[in-house]
């Protein structure tokens, strides 16, 4: 039997999935990995208990296939992760200091400033992104400013897949989707030395390593490595991509005109194209192949409130292979008869609506239950991606949507989506599409599939499709409208706290 395993490693979950040729989960395993926030605005991981985190899960999956050499029936392997943040590493690939995930806003300031000072239009027109403070741009800058010592020492300034792919292959690449994150020119989908220069950035250009095809061996799994987890030494490891990127992939989402929503840590949404559209309102990026971009309207404000929720206002408890999401969906459902009478601001980590921005509950009253309040996250959630989907919309009409993350495990919530947007939703088969995208370019390195669009036809089903309903799309939409009233006059309120934060 022959077997392709995607890595996933998200910001907070790592998971290893190992796939047949059709596409069909055989076994997987997961880790969670500790998120510290160390000071106000910072979130960090250790960067080694994220590499330890991916060899676990692999050693685990690769022990649940039967046979004595099960790490030789996995023909290839492809790793996916969170974008933006950035983890620097020496030359033997050790850890410089902590990673720094894309929830981290330490940047906010310099990012502002490099906005009054008309850097946000140059990088919007060369790269196709202006700059926002979890991107590579603006960490490395921060990090030249408040910590020299540490870049002096680094080597490598790596995305988390190229992280683990490092650790996996002892060589340092990234891919085409990481790579144009910063410092590609949107339009030659290369590097380009005047982003560096926009940046100021010029003397740190060694610390990128070179671009390697997502569906191209970049690399093959060393001694150590092999040992550890059971995979056979010199398995190719295929370069591998952004999860955004690997999401479509694995949703069927990969032509251009199909759209794809990831209720995930961040807040994704997402259109694959044949033609670069820049806007102030989207990261425009490369897709997988040459000549294809990835239109994506993004913020942190997705099922990272719900796993939030989870933790700290529920019973639910965070541990190795919980899904939050299942819990939650029980206490929910069973209080969907009650009114439809408060709203939640997903804002914990950030928002579309600038830095001062802040979450919480609005029309809280005593008698609303646990089953009302993860209800009204859960909505608030959707009308956040809603309010992306619409900027998207100025520009493309897509002709497919697919949901995947947190809100394709959920049918009510799924249904929230389709009602909000006015659209058919549909769930993909898998619930790891990430790692199953990954998967796919692993076969595609290795010539299981002639292409990713063999690959897609071949491995890519839906289990569910939601049509939006009148009554649903109705209480969506005065939802919606309540949203965005809310947003426009607790404007001044949240700058007063942000005032107050600021002189304590």
């Amino acid at each position: 039997m022959t077997y392709l395993l995607g890595i996933d490693a998200g910001s907070t979950i790592t998971k290893a999935v190992i796939f047949d040729v059709a596409g069909h989960e055989v076994t997987s395993a997961s880790c969670r990995v500790r998120i510290a926030t160390p000071r106000p605005a910072w979130v960090e991981r250790d960067t080694l208990e994220v590499v330890e985190a991916g060899l676990k899960a692999v050693r685990a999956v690769v022990d649940n296939l039967p046979g004595s050499d099960a790490g030789g029936s996995i023909s290839a392997v492809a790793i996916t992760g969170h974008g933006d943040g950035v983890y620097l590493t020496d030359a033997a690939g050790k850890p410089t200091r902590p990673g720094i995930l894309s929830l981290d806003t330490r940047a906010a300031e310099l990012v502002e400033e490099w906005e009054r000072a008309g850097v946000h239009d140059a990088a919007l027109e060369l790269t196709g992104q202006p700059p926002f403070p979890a991107a590579a741009s603006a960490l490395l800058a921060w990090l030249r400013e408040h910590e020299p010592e540490v870049l002096a020492r680094s080597s490598f300034a790596l995305s988390c897949k190229d992280l683990l792919k490092l650790a996996f292959t002892g060589e340092a690449t990234t891919d085409l989707t990481d790579a144009s994150c910063s410092f590609v020119n949107v339009a030659t989908q290369r590097y380009d030395e005047r982003a560096f220069e926009l940046y100021g950035l010029g003397s740190l250009r060694s610390l990128l390593p070179p671009i390697v095809g997502s569906t191209r061996i970049a690399g093959r799994v060393t001694a150590e490595v092999a040992e550890y987890t059971g995979l056979r030494q010199g398995t190719p490891v295929v370069s591998g991509l952004h999860d955004v990127d690997a999401c479509a992939i694995g949703s069927g989402s990969a032509k251009p005109g199909a759209m794809t929503l990831i209720a995930g840590t961040y807040n994704i949404n997402e259109v694959v194209a044949d033609q670069p559209h820049t806007s102030p309102m989207w990261l425009c990026r490369s897709f997988v192949e040459p000549g294809q971009w990835m239109s994506m309207a993004v913020s942190p404000t997705s099922a990272s409130n719900l796993e939030w929720f989870a933790d700290n206002l529920s019973s639910v408890r965070l541990e190795d292979n919980t899904d939050p999401f299942a819990a939650l969906n029980v206490e929910v459902a069973k209080d969907l008869h009650k009114p439809h009478d408060l709203l939640y601001l997903p804002f914990l980590y950030g928002s579309p609506f600038g830095k001062e921005s802040s979450g919480g509950f609005v029309g809280l009253r005593a008698w609303h239950s646990r089953g009302q309040l993860v209800r009204a996250v859960m909505e608030g959630i959707v009308h956040t991606h809603r309010w992306h989907v619409e900027q998207l919309r100025r520009t493309y009409e897509p002709e497919l949507v697919t949901i995947t993350g947190g809100g394709g495990r959920s049918g009510i919530w799924s249904q929230m989506f389709a009602d909000a947007l006015g659209r058919p939703v549909s769930v993909p088969e898998s619930n790891e599409t990430g790692a199953l995208g990954a998967a796919l370019c692993a076969g595609v390195g290795v010539g299981v599939f002639s292409d990713l669009a063999e690959a897609v036809d071949r491995c890519v089903r839906y289990q569910r499709r939601h049509e939006p309903s009148e009554a649903g799309a109705a209480v969506m939409e005065r939802g919606y409208q309540a949203y965005l009233t809310a947003v426009d006059a607790l404007g001044p309120v949240w700058r007063s706290l942000a005032a107050i934060g600021s002189n304590t």
